[in-house]
C-alpha cells in the first residue's frame, strides 16, 4: 500500500492535524487557549448531538484528559482544575442521555467515606484559610474519579470503541511532543545535573510532564501493537513510540516513565497467556525487538546528557555520589502523614489540613504528592476503607470481565502514580474508572444498554 493512501486514513490524518497543532500553539501561544475553548465546547457540542449513544462522552473526557498537561505546559488552561472539571461535565452529559449502573454501590460509599474529612475541615483548617479553595484542591480529584467511576462501572463496551478510547488519548499528545521538540531542540544544553528538568519538560512539572508521556508510552504500545493497519501505520506509530519514549526519559522523572514500561511489559504478559503458540513466537520476537529498540533510545540519550540520564537512574548526582534519599526526600514528608494519621486515627486531621499540620509540627512547607499517604492523614480510617473499596472494587468485576485485557495496566497506572504525583492531574482518576468497564466483542449478542435510566 502506498504512502499517499495511508494519508487518507483517519488515524493518520488527525495525527497530522495535531502535529500542525503542536506548531502552531509554539509560534503562537494564545492559540492554546483557543484550542482549549474548542475542547470544552466541541466535547460537549459532540456528546448533545450523538446522544452519547456510542460513547461519545467517554472520548471527549478522553480527550481533555490527555490534552491537560499540554494546556497547562502552554498557559491555555483558564484554571487549573480545568481538565478535572471537563471530564465530570462531560460525563454527567453522558450520563443524563443513558444512564449509570444501579450496581455502583461502591463508589457511592466511597464518596460518603470523604464526607467526614471534609465537616473536620471547617473545624481544622486556620481562620484565615480559603477554606472553599483548600478543600476543593485537595478533594476535587476524589470527585472525577467518583463521577468517572459512575460512568464506566459495568457499562458495556465493545473491544474496538475502548481502543478508539485509547486512540483518542494519542492525538493531543501528539501537539505535546511537537511543541516540546520545539521547546528545547537542543537536549546537551539544557542538562546540567541530574535533577527534574524543566527545560526538557516544556517549561513546565517534570513530574506531571514525565506521568502523560509515561502513560503516551504505553498508548503507542497499544497502538503499534494491536490497531496499526498496514506496515507505514505501524512504521509511524513505532516513530511516535520512540520519540515519547526519549522525551519522557529526559525529563529527568523516573516515576512516570517506570510506570509506562511496567503497563507495557503487563500488556505483553497478558497478551502471552491469552494467545496460541504461534502468536507466542511472534510476541517473543516483538519482545526481543523492543527490548533492542528500548536499549537503543537509552544509548540515545545517554549521549545526548553526557551520561547524566544513567546517574539519574542509579539515584546519583551529577559528581556519581548516591543520593541519601531514594524518594527526592518525600519519604520524610510521607512520614509526617503517617504521624499525622496516628495523632487523629478516626476522623483525620480534614481535608486540606495537610500542609498547615506540616508546617505546625516539623516546620516544613511541602505537599507529599502522595494521595495514599494523604487519605490517612486527613480522612482517617475513613481513607483506608475508600482505599480498600478503590483497590478492591476493579480487581472483583475482573473475575467476570477478562475481556477487558487493560484492567490490570489502568490499575497499575492509576495506583502508582497517586504515589508520586497524587491526584494533580486528571489521568489517574479517569484511566482507574476504564478498568470498570464491561468489555464485548462484536459478536457478543448482548447490546449495550444501562441498568439505570434517567426519569
Amino acid at each position: 500500500m502506498s504512502f499517499p493512501v495511508v494519508v487518507k486514513d483517519n488515524y493518520v490524518k488527525y495525527v497530522l492535524l495535531h502535529l500542525i497543532i503542536g506548531l502552531l500553539v509554539y509560534l503562537l501561544p494564545v492559540i492554546s487557549k483557543v484550542y482549549a475553548i474548542i475542547i470544552f465546547v466541541f466535547g460537549i457540542q459532540y456528546i448533545i448531538k450523538h446522544k452519547n449513544k456510542n460513547h461519545e462522552a467517554l472520548l471527549a473526557a478522553t480527550y481533555i484528559v490527555s490534552a491537560e498537561v499540554f494546556l497547562r505546559m502552554t498557559h491555555g488552561n483558564f484554571f487549573e482544575q480545568y481538565a478535572k472539571y471537563g471530564v465530570i461535565i462531560f460525563l454527567t452529559i453522558g450520563m443524563y442521555f443513558k444512564g449509570f449502573s444501579k450496581k455502583s454501590v461502591p463508589y457511592w460509599i466511597f464518596l460518603l467515606l470523604l464526607l467526614p474529612g471534609v465537616f473536620m475541615s471547617f473545624f481544622t483548617l486556620r481562620f484565615e484559610t480559603d477554606i472553599r479553595k483548600a478543600i476543593t484542591f485537595n478533594i476535587i480529584g476524589s470527585i472525577t474519579l467518583f463521577f468517572s467511576a459512575l460512568y464506566c462501572y459495568n457499562n458495556k463496551i465493545t473491544f474496538n470503541r475502548l481502543l478508539d478510547t485509547l486512540r483518542v488519548m494519542i492525538y493531543p499528545l501528539v501537539s505535546m511532543l511537537v511543541y516540546m521538540f520545539l521547546y528545547t531542540p537542543s537536549i546537551k544544553d539544557v542538562v546540567t545535573n541530574t535533577e527534574s528538568n524543566f527545560e526538557t519538560s516544556g517549561g513546565y512539572g517534570p513530574n506531571q510532564v514525565s506521568t502523560i508521556l509515561g502513560l503516551g508510552i504505553f498508548l503507542f504500545y497499544v497502538k503499534f501493537v494491536l490497531n496499526s493497519k498496514n506496515k507505514w501505520i505501524k512504521l509511524m506509530n513505532l516513530v511516535l513510540l520512540i520519540a515519547v519514549t526519549f522525551r519522557g526519559i529526559v525529563t529527568f522523572s523516573r516515576g512516570g516513565i517506570i510506570t509506562g514500561i511496567l503497563m507495557v511489559i503487563i500488556l505483553t504478559s497478558v497478551l502471552f497467556f491469552k494467545v496460541n503458540r504461534i502468536a507466542k513466537l511472534k510476541i517473543s520476537g516483538l519482545v526481543f525487538f523492543l527490548i533492542l529498540g528500548f536499549a537503543g533510545v537509552w544509548v540515545y540519550t545517554s549521549v545526548q546528557t553526557g551520561g547524566l540520564i544513567d546517574k539519574r537512574y542509579a539515584n546519583q548526582d551529577a559528581r556519581g555520589r548516591v543520593k541519601e534519599s531514594k524518594l527526592t526526600g518525600r519519604e520524610v514528608l510521607i512520614e509526617s502523614e503517617f504521624n499525622m494519621f496516628l495523632d487523629n486515627p478516626i476522623f483525620g486531621i480534614g481535608v486540606g489540613k495537610n500542609r498547615e499540620y506540616r508546617e505546625e509540627t516539623t516546620g516544613i512547607q511541602a505537599a507529599s504528592h502522595n494521595e495514599i499517604s494523604r487519605l490517612f492523614a486527613e480522612h482517617g480510617m475513613f481513607g483506608i476503607f475508600a482505599l480498600l473499596v478503590l483497590i478492591g472494587t476493579p480487581l472483583f468485576l475482573y473475575i467476570n470481565n477478562q475481556q477487558n485485557i487493560f484492567v490490570i495496566c489502568f490499575i497499575v497506572f492509576w495506583l502508582l502514580t497517586i504515589n508520586h504525583a497524587a491526584m494533580r492531574l486528571a489521568a489517574p482518576a479517569f484511566v482507574y474508572a476504564l478498568s470498570l468497564l464491561k468489555v464485548q466483542f462484536e459478536n457478543s449478542n448482548e447490546k449495550n444498554q444501562p441498568a439505570l435510566h434517567r426519569e
